[in-house]
């Protein structure tokens, strides 16, 4: 054919014949090159929006002075009639260089249905919640309530942005648990939730930590083992002086701070949630960090999407390796040259112009339309979500 749709279906709950459909609308958009043909298929009612200043009273922040933050964004199925307008939270400077959405912002709730499913949403590294905020407004539309957190210390949606300690993968999970139990106790959301529907997606960083909420240890010595023993290129063998740097910064304030200190005793410790009904993971990283044996015992249903061009987690590394030990896992790989930016925010001209934000938020390779992508992934993980959760 000459273009190159890659699936791996295991013994999954999640016929594999029930994806072949979207594999051949995979082959058909492979073109991901061209201009979009068709509009991005919101569902039909408003989508709403609003802010919750979340904290896990059960963890420190890492500077020792309050609970750890767990700043959230919720989108929702609005009610009826809610009047559209733009939310006044976020920096202005970061918003114009993303592409905005209709959005209800504090609008009641729709009451086409009693309770709605739950996803909860897990950034990458570095990255913010709003990243992941053309997936929460899609799954919402289509009547799901959708809670996005900036993981403390690892999000530029921070003062300061990122600090080292934020490179602390196995707080992640515990982040998205803890929030779980936030939204299932707010007075708004919480009667609107189906607590037997619940779901998680992520990208990066934050596909390895829904992986891990759904049983997927994460060793941080295995690295080092796997970069010693195997000859197979991983950028975690070999990263860049900036992230280096910051890796050394943190071993040494695990000897030095008290609070890391005892965050790295939890280091080794599993974060499932049996909560937690289906993940669906984008660009997963870290891959060569996580037990066999963990990702081997996996029950619930997984998908797992990555482009063949990404060189920030590659597929072999990462995506591939996690499927083929997940039982229960479905892999796609989008041909061509999606990378692994592809899956961030759409940006404006301003945002693919600005010489920081263009050269990495906003880069794609010559050729591949970024909407495009967004439009097969959204209707991937609706597919994956309906069937593991509504049809339940």
């Amino acid at each position: 054919m000459g273009l190159l749709v890659s699936s791996l279906c295991r013994a999954s709950v999640i016929p594999c014949a029930a994806w072949l459909p979207l594999f051949w609308v995979g082959i058909h958009l492979t073109s991901l090159a061209h201009a979009r043909e068709k509009p991005h298929q919101q569902g039909s009612g408003p989508v709403g929006v609003c802010m919750r200043a979340f904290v896990d009273e059960g963890r420190n922040n890492w500077q020792g002075t309050g609970p750890r933050p767990l700043t959230t964004i919720i989108w929702y199925p609005a009610a009826s009639g809610s009047v559209l307008k733009t939310p006044n939270f976020g920096d202005p400077v970061i918003r114009k260089f993303f592409v905005s959405y209709p959005l209800a912002a504090d609008a009641a709730i729709s009451d086409q249905q009693q309770k709605y499913p739950l996803v909860v949403l897990s950034h990458g590294n570095t990255s913010l919640a709003m990243s992941l905020d053309w997936l929460g407004y899609f799954l919402a539309s289509h009547g799901y309530v959708v809670a996005a957190v900036n993981h403390h210390g690892n999000t530029a949606a921070e003062p300061g942005g990122p600090i080292p300690q934020g490179l602390a993968q196995w707080e992640r999970p515990k982040d998205l648990s803890v929030l779980i139990d936030k939204v299932l106790g707010d007075p708004f959301f919480g009667p609107h939730i189906d607590a037997e529907q619940i779901g998680a997606a992520g990208h990066s960083s934050g596909g390895a930590t829904v992986l891990e909420l759904a049983g997927g240890i994460f060793d941080p010595d295995q690295t080092q083992v796997f970069c010693k023993t195997n000859k197979v290129v991983d950028p975690n063998c070999d990263p860049p002086p900036m992230f280096r740097d910051q890796l050394e910064k943190f071993a040494e304030l695990a000897k030095t701070d008290v609070i890391v200190e005892a965050s790295y005793k939890r280091s080794h410790l599993p974060y499932n949630d049996p909560r937690i009904k289906a993940v669906f993971a984008m660009a997963p990283a870290i891959g060569v960090g996580h037990t066999d044996g963990s990702l081997r015992a996996i029950q619930i249903p997984v998908y797992i999407v990555a482009g063949r061009a990404d060189d920030i987690t590659p597929p072999v590394t990462n995506a591939e390796r996690f499927a083929n030990l997940i039982p229960t896992s479905t892999l796609i790989i989008l041909p061509g040259m999606v990378g692994h930016a592809t899956f961030g925010s759409l940006c404006t001209p301003a945002g693919v112009a600005d010489k920081d934000w263009g050269s990495w938020v906003c880069r794609d390779e010559e050729g591949v339309d970024r909407a495009l992508v967004h439009d097969q992934v959204e209707q991937l993980a609706l597919q994956f979500f309906d069937s593991s959760l509504k049809a339940k």
